[in-house]
């Protein structure tokens, strides 16, 4: 397989899970199985990251540099609707997850390499640990994950897994 190839192969996958939803869409209620996939069925909702439609992202203009990684990178809104469309199937725990990855899309790539480290039974104090739950909540308004790094915390500590049992 040649690297265009490969590349092709990526961008279609990307742009496959990407939708964004309009303004319109929230107001229409929520997406089910028969919106699935919504690349397909809805492709009026798809929408970059920098607000490019869905039928301007093409592997041509990607090739031809007429697009940047920021436009293929997904939306919250995105996969708020691919939640919606996995709750329709009884998919809660993906359609969770889904919604965790949303709030997570604010938190720079850095910082979240960062948590994910600290999170590593011993790498961090249950205080550590704590504050940031506080910053995720605080400053990326992600409550669904400030409360499993939370969890993490006390759990970590109860299990005496924190850096001040090391």
């Amino acid at each position: 397989m040649t690297q265009e190839q490969m590349l092709e192969q990526i961008v279609k996958q990307v742009m496959s899970s990407m939708s964004a939803a309009a303004p319109a869409a929230a107001a229409a209620g929520a997406l089910s199985a028969a919106d699935y996939p919504i690349g397909d069925k809805r492709p009026e909702l798809i929408v970059s990251a920098t607000g490019k439609a869905y039928k301007d992202l093409t592997i041509d203009k990607l090739l031809a540099g007429q697009l940047s990684p920021e436009d293929l990178r997904i939306r919250p809104e995105t996969l708020e609707l691919q939640a919606q469309v996995a709750e329709s199937v009884k998919r809660d725990a993906f359609a969770g997850n889904l919604r965790r990855a949303a709030e997570l899309i604010a938190v720079p790539d850095a910082r979240l390499l960062e948590i994910y480290n600290a999170l590593r039974p011993y790498k961090s104090t249950k205080e550590e640990l704590l504050a940031i739950a506080e910053e995720l909540k605080g400053q990326y308004n992600a409550p669904i994950s400030a409360s499993l790094v939370a969890e993490a915390a006390e759990v970590g500590y109860a299990r005496k897994r924190t850096k001040e049992f090391k």
